[in-house]
């Protein structure tokens, strides 16, 4: 039956998407590129229509409508449960006619929240409740905004050619999983979205034949949030896997989401219009292309979905760590993301009274508090895994109480080292050889510290040495590894991003080392590296920085060929004037400019002394 259904799903939309992309193109029902809009030619809307027939059609078939009548019929003695399917059903049609009127009059944006208030309300009537607050009233409004929020979430994803729907499919297959030895009926419901999606994929993906417009992104948010909110319901799982599970199988619309809305908060904007700011814009700004920028995404949400089901299988003692781990790096990645410039520098700023402050100077100033926070989480994860590691089964049970016991003692220990060595009073962007060092001195003297702290305290009784020895490894592996991932990601983004003359540099010894990093630091030069080259033939074939040694001097005429570049740069002061008179005769003769880069320094007059010194009189 399982298979049945997602073949059914699968060839109604498979079927039902050219036909709605022809009547849509017939009757003008198209997307006009636009500023922010992401294609470069008119495309067909209306997808939604096949994405919800092959949706709908197989659902309406599993659902039990009489459980609907009896919940809502006060006479009734003995009220069924409400039938999922069937709940289901209903509020993903409301959500689609809504979205269709949408599609077709522009409804204004409070308008469409309203009407998606009223069908999570609903839900919530019909006793669907997210189960993560004893208090049924909080549980009920979280439950309604946790509805209404993935509801848009995917509609504020649908940005790119296959994006929505991909990410739909993605989170769909991982419920399956989810869903497959805890509930016959859930399992079969996310088959029948995720063979919908699969088939409208087909259309969807770059280059893009048609649109799902917002009748089928809010069809979508809203048929995962109920799967996920169902997660919760049937109590599958441990504890904590029913309030992190949910959001981590939907992490790639809720970061969307959540960037979105607080950088264009910070930046005076209004948070529903929209833009080219989203997560998938971002990256291809990076360097990807549309097709990478959207596969990439497929895998961040593969990657937290393998970890949500890693967390469904385990205990609340073993799910903090993949929990903590995969928050910090997508906290990280939100971090990394929102330094890409979008919005000009003047327009991306905090109101201040009447002074607007740029939030990227902002940052830079509080920086130092960021890396605070992020601290105490790796302090505390490196910590507990140092335990994890060390112990097992029932060992781990009986220790857990001395980590729980020692953690706020090793948390002051290592922040007092790390304020005490210098840590915060580095420049993580630029971090270099002596920053290692010093980072390496700070969790040393850390582990040191916390030990000497804990023997004075306890006495150390029932601790291991090699808690501590493993603790110092993985701390120092994580400050180093988020220390270098900003100047990594920073350097990254710049290399893919880089605009201007193509150009190759001449030398690559130290000075060619110093061009380069002032090409990827300073935007006014305005040239783009293709590699170096350099008469020393040993080095030939190796990478300076990253870029290419491509040969020699003599090497040129190939390569200016083979990379169509603009100029010459010319990275040591002194050469052998015939070498010279040659590199200028070869560009003269190929109209390609010449520049010699130079570091020197240079005296700067002072203003006279205006006094005059006294001369005493005879």
């Amino acid at each position: 039956m399982a298979y049945g259904l997602f073949a059914a799903a699968f060839f109604i939309c498979l079927v039902l998407t050219p036909l709605v992309r022809k009547a849509a193109l017939a009757k003008g029902w198209v997307a006009q590129p636009s500023e922010e809009r992401w294609h470069k030619k008119p495309t067909a809307l209306l997808g939604g229509i096949a994405i919800y027939a092959g949706i709908s059609i197989p659902l309406f078939v599993l659902s039990d409508f009489y459980s609907i009548f009896s919940h809502m019929d006060r006479t009734a003695v003995v009220k069924l449960p409400a039938s999922p399917e069937a709940a289901v059903w209903l509020g993903i049609t409301g959500l689609f006619l809504l979205g269709l009127l949408d599609d077709f009059i522009k409804i204004k944006p409070h308008t469409k929240l309203m009407g998606q208030i009223v069908v999570a309300s609903f839900i919530a009537f019909l006793g669907f409740r997210l189960h993560w607050f004893v208090s049924l009233t909080l549980d009920t409004l979280v439950t309604i905004v946790w509805i209404v929020g993935i509801t848009n979430a995917f509609n504020l994803l649908d940005n790119m050619d296959g994006l929505c729907a991909g990410v739909g499919l993605v989170a769909a297959l991982i419920l399956a999983v989810l869903f497959f030895d805890h509930s016959g009926p859930l399992f079969f419901m996310t088959l029948v979205l995720a063979g919908s999606l699969a088939a409208f994929l087909v259309y969807n993906f770059n280059p893009a034949s048609i649109f799902m417009g917002d009748s089928g992104s809010l069809s979508i948010g809203f048929f995962l949030s109920m799967l996920a909110m169902l997660y919760t319901q049937n109590g599958t799982g441990n504890r904590i896997s029913a309030y992190a599970v949910p959001v981590m199988v939907l992490m790639v619309p809720v970061l969307d989401t959540t960037l979105v809305t607080l950088i264009r908060i910070l930046s005076g904007r209004k948070a529903s219009v929209g833009g080219r700011d989203h997560t998938s814009h971002r990256l291809v700004l990076m360097g990807l292309s549309e097709r990478g920028a959207a596969l990439f995404l497929y895998g961040i949400g593969a990657v937290s979905g393998l970890s949500a089901v890693f967390v469904d299988r385990s205990d609340t003692l073993t799910s903090p760590g993949v929990i903590i781990p995969l928050a910090l790096s997508v906290m990280l990645m939100g971090i990394y993301l929102a330094q890409i410039r979008v919005y000009p520098e003047e327009e991306f700023s905090l109101l201040r009274g009447r002074v607007y402050t740029p939030i990227l100077v902002e940052l830079t100033y509080k920086r130092q508090l960021l890396l605070v926070v992020l601290d105490f989480g790796l302090i505390a994860f490196a910590y507990y895994v140092s335990y994890r590691l060390r112990f097992e089964g029932n060992a781990f049970l009986i220790y857990f109480k001395v980590f729980l016991r020692s953690l706020p003692a090793v948390i002051a220990c290592k922040f007092l080292a790390f304020f005490a060595m210098g840590v915060y009073r580095g420049i993580w962007r630029y971090m270099g050889a002596t920053d290692v060092y010093t980072y390496l001195k700070a969790t040393a003297a850390g582990t040191v510290l916390s030990v000497t702290v804990v023997t004075f305290i306890y006495r150390f009784e029932d601790f291991s040495k090699g808690i501590f020895v493993i603790d110092w490894f993985l701390c120092t592996g994580l400050l180093l590894g988020t220390r270098g991932s900003f100047r990594l990601f920073r350097d990254t983004m710049r290399r893919k991003s880089m605009a201007g003359d193509a150009v190759i540099i001449y030398g690559a010894g130290r000075g060619g080392e110093i061009l380069l990093r002032e090409i990827l630091n300073n935007d006014a030069l305005n040239v783009k590296p293709v590699g170096f080259i350099d008469d020393d033939a040993l080095k030939a074939g190796r990478k300076l920085q990253g870029y290419p040694i491509l040969g020699s001097f003599a090497d040129l005429e190939t390569l200016v060929e083979k990379h169509p570049v603009g100029g010459l740069l010319v990275s040591f002061t002194e050469a052998d004037p015939a070498r010279m008179e040659a590199v200028k005769t070869f560009c003269k003769a190929r109209g390609l400019f010449l520049k010699r880069f130079s570091v020197q320094l240079e005296d700067v007059p002072l203003p006279a002394d205006e006094r005059q010194p006294t001369v005493p009189s005879a």
